[in-house]
């Protein structure tokens, strides 16, 4: 039985595919954040993760709008409660950090799939996902600055790494509106799509292909991607040797030179 959320729901439009679709779901909102989104996404992705059906995760917003970033009223509230020098409102941006950071540890990739706004918080989101879609039309920002704040969730971390720090500068600093078209040239996303249409339509086809191969090469390549990040290149190889040594052991790597040898589809272990 599929746990309800307040602020997101998970939908199986293909069974069998291996693919999940991840909807932040307050479309009159414009999926903006609140605090029950940060508590609901990482029980969302830990049942996701830990279900065998799962291989892929679509991530995307329901409505017109990817998400419009954090809730100003939610953001209101949270700078007035704390009343200890800070030391609690510390420990809540701990907590969201945490929150978002859940997209990383989940060991099945996360595709976002991008429409309308995707401002703020929504950054911060998107950065921690494994790899990210959008329509031409589509609008970023990284607003922040504009409520007074530094971006503290995961944007001026993630996002230099991904267009890179001159880049990542300017976008933080001006939190001017770049479109959907601007964020595959700065390399934000891999690809930007026409209408909402051939945007799902990629994603779906793209979702489905890295489904279909082996969970274990793919959960290695995400935590390789990820570990190597932090690593100099000889301790990221060393990693991977680690790693691998054990990996090459599994049976899917004997089903996968069979069914090339056999001419036919691999049948995986599920994880």
């Amino acid at each position: 039985m599929v746990e309800k959320y307040k602020t997101l729901e998970i939908v199986e439009k293909n069974p069998k595919s291996g693919v999940f679709h991840l909807y932040l779901n307050r479309p009159r909102q414009r999926n903006a954040l609140t605090l029950d989104f940060f508590t609901e996404l990482p029980k969302a992705l830990y049942a996701l993760d830990h279900n065998r059906n799962v291989n892929v995760i679509v991530l995307s917003g329901a409505g017109d709008h990817f998400c419009s970033g954090i809730d100003l009223s939610q953001l209101k509230s949270i700078t007035q409660s704390s009343h200890d020098g800070g030391e609690s409102l510390r420990r809540q941006i701990l907590a969201m950090q945490d929150s978002l950071t859940a997209l990383e540890r989940c060991r099945k990739p996360v595709i976002a799939s991008i429409h309308g706004a995707c401002i703020g918080g929504a950054i911060d989101i998107v950065t921690a996902c494994d790899l990210r879609f959008c329509t031409e039309d589509a609008f970023f920002s990284v607003k922040e600055v504009d409520l007074a704040l530094a971006a503290d969730l995961g944007t001026l971390q993630r996002l230099p790494l991904i267009v890179g720090y001159g880049n990542a500068v300017e976008l933080a600093l001006t939190a001017r509106r770049f479109s959907g078209s601007e964020a595959k040239q700065l390399g934000l996303v891999s690809r930007a799509f026409p209408s909402k249409h051939d945007l799902d339509h990629a994603v779906s086809v793209i979702a489905q292909e890295i489904a279909a191969k082996s969970p274990i090469a793919v959960m290695g390549t995400k935590t390789v991607l990820l570990k190597s990040r932090d690593l100099t290149v000889d301790q990221g190889l060393d990693f991977v040797a680690t790693m691998n040594s054990a990996r090459l052991l599994s049976s899917d790597l004997t089903e996968a030179v069979t069914a090339q040898m056999q001419k036919r589809k691999p049948v995986f272990s599920k994880l």
